[in-house]
């Protein structure tokens, strides 16, 4: 099984090194390669990049296979034109990692750039979404990043989140939330707020 990966782990590879050339991220929406099969990689909770049970040390291949990591469904894969496998993904493929605020025409704009360097500009396009966290009661922050790809936002940038977030009626429900772009994000109600924080 690992020979296995291995060759469609180089395949895969080779054929990211050929279509280097192409500005921007590579169009996998538009390719629907045969299944290959699963490699023996995982991306954890903390955004590490495993292949073989042994983290992926170099920032630039990790860059790479996130340039083509597709989302079909719950499941993850890696593709080319002319291949597809399947990877674990422990709970989202990215982190958001630093977070840039700005002032513009639609009032404050959220910035985050994840761990592989991505950066995001925060609205309509690139939503947040807040979900329970069973274990603590509190909220776990996410960041569509593309492709129904999402980036958990770290712990750190949550309390930023936090300490931008106002409180608006909507739906005739006051809620606590954070706006970029002109948008607006429900963390929670606003009389709830104690009880998740």
């Amino acid at each position: 099984m690992a020979k296995e990966g291995q060759s469609s782990l180089e395949a895969i590879t080779g054929a990211l090194a050929r279509a280097g050339t192409v500005k921007g991220p590579p169009p996998v929406e538009r390719w629907n390669p045969p299944f290959c099969g699963d490699l023996d990689m995982r991306i954890a909770g903390d955004g590490t990049w495993f292949y073989l049970k042994t983290p992926i040390g170099r920032p630039a291949l990790v860059k790479l296979f996130a340039s083509v990591l597709k989302r079909e469904g719950d499941s993850y894969f890696l593709v080319t034109p002319v291949e597809k496998c399947g990877i674990t993904v422990d709970d989202a493929p990215f982190l958001a990692v630093e977070l840039a605020v700005e002032q513009g025409d639609r009032g404050q704009a959220l910035n985050f750039r994840t761990n592989v360097d991505d950066w995001v500009a925060c609205g309509s396009q690139h939503r947040l979404r807040f979900e329970p966290e069973e274990a603590t009661g509190g909220l776990k922050p996410y960041l569509h990043v593309r492709r129904d790809l999402w980036a958990k936002v770290t712990r750190a940038l949550f309390y930023d989140l936090v300490e931008l977030g106002e409180e608006r009626d909507v739906d005739g429900e006051r809620m606590f939330g954070v706006a970029s772009a002109g948008e607006f994000f429900a963390m929670a109600p606003a009389d709830a707020l104690q009880d998740i924080m």
